[in-house]
């Protein structure tokens, strides 16, 4: 099983008390978030320079922006990542076949574990 202990990892979630709540449950799990990205943008910007060991992706973003370009440079850069999203993962655009789908709601447990399979992936 893929340790998590100090596996740098970038949140990208617009909603800032799920971003917090994230944050402190991947750090207590051993983690280093390296950043939160609320927006396409900031997260791109983030993924290059911060260059994350995975990345976590909240599908749906603000301002109705989806995560796909992310997860299109994630594939190009070969960083694993893991989207979460409360609609059926098999709608989602093929590029999160690269990743881990994790269907919202989830627990604890079911996070961890897709984690380490994206990190198993890479």
């Amino acid at each position: 099983m893929t340790s998590l202990q100090d596996v740098r990892v970038l949140v990208v979630e617009n909603d800032e008390l799920n971003a917090m709540l994230l944050q402190l449950q991947l750090e207590s799990e051993g983690m280093a978030v390296e950043g939160v990205a609320p927006s396409v943008g900031e997260a791109l910007r983030m993924v290059e320079e911060l260059q994350p060991q995975v990345v976590f992706l909240d599908y749906w973003l603000a301002r109705n922006e989806s995560s796909t370009p992310i997860a299109e440079l994630l594939q190009r850069l070969g960083t694993p990542f893991l989207v979460a999203t409360g609609m059926d993962t098999s709608q989602l655009p093929a590029v999160f076949d690269a990743g881990i789908k994790l269907a919202k709601p989830y627990t604890g447990e079911d996070l961890m574990r897709a984690l380490r399979q994206a990190l198993e992936l890479a």
